[in-house]
């Protein structure tokens, strides 16, 4: 015989042996296929990196002030695994996963069990994905296909491998898909029972266990009867294995969820809008926690003022004012900590989409400190004498009359007393002094850019609150004057986000600021207009101005204590005019009891009062030096501006008549006043432009002249003790030489000094 093997047995070799070569090359192609199709694992699963499409915003306690389902991950709603409560861990174990902590990452026998159970009831009732291989599946979404399944088997051993049980547990409970784009159980919880997961009850923790193998079919809302016997079976497997009580089993069929979505606790839409358009970032490069972006704002406390504004706005519902707002700013961190708005008595006319805190208005009064700071710094003091008298100017061709708001005038007062009552005419003297493009240039320095026109726009009127500026440009220049003259832009997130660009910059003394503290937190200095014990009048010493723009349009009241700046503003966005609301009225009680707020639980303290000041005992009336028989006041003064003279119109000083008809009476000048300062306007005619001089006192006056710089510039006859003199620029003392019959060598007042600019 042959000794070559049979050409049949050769072919059988040969078949086997590609047989092998085609395994071997099969297996090489699905290695390779697979090591292609195999995804980067991360290297935390922790919900850091992860990218978003919008972050979440927490108050600065962690409380959330938004909302968002848009994200792929959830990146807000996020639990650590030891606050979620253990029964609920339990559950979703027992349901998806038995052999969790057993596997690792694949369960081969609870697959085997599953094609056996599906194969008897002829369809898929029953899955096999592993919690973890669930968990790659959320990584990794994939089409729902058998090499899918595969690539997840490996992915689910790899990451066990990379993470231990106790975290990928935490990521599956926190990011588990429900119905209507939610994630995790405490999302579940809010949508199904408006609840948060310490709350739940057995029946309502099996209920979202049971419910994630079919989110839609078995969602918790209405009464599913498939759902009440997932729960029963779900509930014997756990009674069984001793995780809960035989007797808890029957009763675990209880109401289903009503479907409501979770209610933020405050409303921040306004404020997060705002922080949306300057932040610029997402979750992900947010530096929060959880992709979450940390605010300053305190939910707890805007929803306090929120109620304390609604209250405002429903107490003075009979006098048309419909809007209104709040800023409550830290400048001591200079964090913002409250943004309210209120919108009538509902919240639900078109006014309430309309942002108040930034939307301008005429400020009424609230500027003039701003131009008081500036006269102080450029030599006036707290005693300055300011005229407060009638006062028009000529408009086109008519006349616009200056007043006060309560339409009377108080003739000669100290700064102090001019600020402190809010008086218009000596705001309008001081701003010719200081001048309104300089005026203008500083309200600039201080924030305020809606104040975009040219100072000849504004004229004098800008000293009353004739331009537009928005509650938060007003609070930010507050807090300047709160912070010593220091401004600084506000913060809305913890890492240090400000809204506006606002440069650090010195803007007024720390003097100058903090005289007008010391006036505005004075009760003694708008007595005049206000009383002694009006609402202004606060338990802490706060500094407080109010204002009223034209036709009581706006109605404003901003303070400052020694750590809080709040402001207030109501009226009505559609510009309508209230009936008769002012600061005092209105926003002055809101702005009371936001402070009493802030203080219930602070430790308080005085407003700063620079030690530089110095403090001087001089005349009420003239604000001269004291001497003996003048009203004595203690004022304050910067640093080489305090009362150069004593006064003359008391004690020694005082001229009384030498014999004759009314020989004991005494005239003196009440007009101009010591130190008298006024601007001549330069839309008047220099040659047209006088200034009443007037004398006071007892007798019959038979024939004045008037002497200015020592010479005689007119004369009055009998009865008449004024006189019109024609303004001249510079610094002038004037005298009257009063004649009380035709042989009376007449008697001649003090000098008064005076400038005219």
């Amino acid at each position: 015989m042959n000794g070559n093997p049979p050409a049949s047995g050769t072919r059988a070799h040969n078949l086997r042996m590609l047989g092998k070569l085609a395994v071997v090359a099969c297996g090489w192609r699905l290695y390779a296929a697979t090591r292609d199709a195999l995804l980067p694992l991360p290297a935390d699963l922790a919900p850091r990196g992860y990218a978003v499409a919008r972050p979440q915003y927490l108050d600065r306690n962690g409380i959330p002030l938004s909302l968002t389902y848009d994200n792929p991950l959830n990146i807000g709603d996020w639990r650590p695994l030891h606050e979620i409560p253990e029964l609920l861990r339990l559950a979703f174990v027992a349901a998806e996963d038995r052999r969790f902590f057993r596997h690792r990452g694949g369960d081969w026998l609870a697959r085997a069990q599953a094609m056996v159970q599906n194969a008897r009831s002829m369809g898929v009732v029953r899955g096999a994905s592993t919690i973890t291989e669930q968990v790659v599946r959320i990584i990794h979404p994939r089409p729902r296909t058998l090499w899918a399944r595969w690539l997840e088997g490996i992915e689910a051993a790899m990451l066990e491998r990379r993470f231990g049980k106790a975290e990928i547990l935490e990521f599956y409970l926190n990011q588990v898909p429900y119905g209507r784009q939610r994630r995790g159980v405490l999302q579940a919880a809010r949508l199904y029972y408006n609840r948060d997961l310490d709350t739940l009850t057995t029946a309502e923790m099996l209920a979202l266990a049971a419910a994630v193998r079919a989110p839609g079919r078995l969602e918790p809302t209405g009464n599913k009867v498939e759902l009440q016997r997932a729960i029963r079976r779900l509930a014997r497997y756990m009674a069984a294995a001793g995780q809960i009580p035989d007797p808890g089993v029957d009763g675990l069929t209880g109401p289903a969820g009503g479907g409501q979505d979770f209610r933020l606790p405050v409303d921040a839409s306004h404020f997060l809008r705002r922080l949306a358009r300057i932040d610029g970032r997402g979750a992900a490069d947010a530096g929060g926690v959880n992709g979450s972006v940390r605010t300053t704002l305190d939910a707890v406390l805007q929803g306090e003022i929120q109620q304390i504004l609604d209250h405002g706005l429903a107490e003075v519902r009979g006098s048309e004012a419909l809007d209104g707002a709040v800023l409550v700013v830290n400048h001591q961190t200079d964090e913002i900590l409250a943004w309210v708005n209120g919108s009538g008595l509902s919240g639900e006319l078109p006014g309430s989409w309309i942002d108040a805190v930034m939307t301008p208005r005429q400020p009424g009064s609230t500027l003039k400190p701003f131009l008081y700071g500036m006269a102080l710094e450029t030599g006036w003091t707290a005693s300055t004498i300011i005229d407060d008298s009638p006062l028009a100017r000529p408009v086109g061709s008519g006349i616009h009359s200056f007043r006060n708001y309560s339409r009377r005038c108080y003739g000669p007062l100290r700064l102090r007393e001019a600020l402190g009552n809010s008086l218009n005419i000596p705001a309008i003297r001081t701003v010719q002094a200081v001048g309104v493009e300089a005026f203008l240039s500083r309200l600039h320095s201080l924030g305020f850019t809606s104040l975009t026109r040219a100072a000849s726009h504004y004229g004098e009127g800008l000293a009353l609150g004739n331009g537009e500026v928005s509650l938060f440009e007003l609070v930010r220049a507050y807090a300047v004057l709160a912070r010593m003259g220091l401004a600084r832009p506000l913060r809305c997130t913890l890492d240090g986000a400000g809204i506006g660009g606002f440069p650090a910059a010195r803007v007024y003394s720390p003097e100058a600021a903090s005289l007008i503290a010391d006036i505005l937190s004075d009760p003694q200095a708008r007595r005049l207009e206000f009383g002694a014990g009006n609402i202004l009048r606060m338990p802490v010493q706060t500094a407080v101005k109010t204002g009223t723009s034209n036709d009581h349009r706006d109605a404003w009241a901003v303070g400052y204590n020694h750590r809080y700046t709040v402001g207030v503003w109501m009226g009505n966005l559609d510009r309508r005019p209230t009936d008769g609301v002012t600061g005092t009225t209105g926003p002055g009680m809101v702005l009371r009891s936001v402070y009493s707020r802030l203080n219930r639980f602070e430790e308080t303290a005085p407003l700063y009062l620079s030690p530089g000041l110095v403090t001087v005992s001089i005349c009420r009336e003239t604000g001269q030096r004291a001497v003996a028989g003048c009203p004595v006041v203690r004022e304050r003064y910067l640093p080489g501006t305090g009362p150069g003279k004593d006064c003359g119109l008391h004690g020694d000083f005082r001229v009384r008549a030498a014999g004759g008809d009314g020989g004991n009476a005494a005239f003196r000048l009440v007009r101009p006043t010591l130190n008298l300062q006024m601007a001549m306007d330069p839309r008047i005619p220099d040659d047209i432009e006088a200034y009443p001089l007037r004398v006071a006192g007892n007798g019959v006056v038979e024939r004045i002249e008037w002497l200015v710089d020592g010479s005689v510039v007119g004369t009055s006859g009998r009865g008449v003790r004024h006189f019109m003199w024609p303004l001249v620029r510079g610094d002038h003392r004037v005298q009257a030489r009063i004649r009380q019959s035709g042989s009376d060598p007449g008697q001649t007042t003090p000098a008064v000094h005076f400038t005219v600019q």
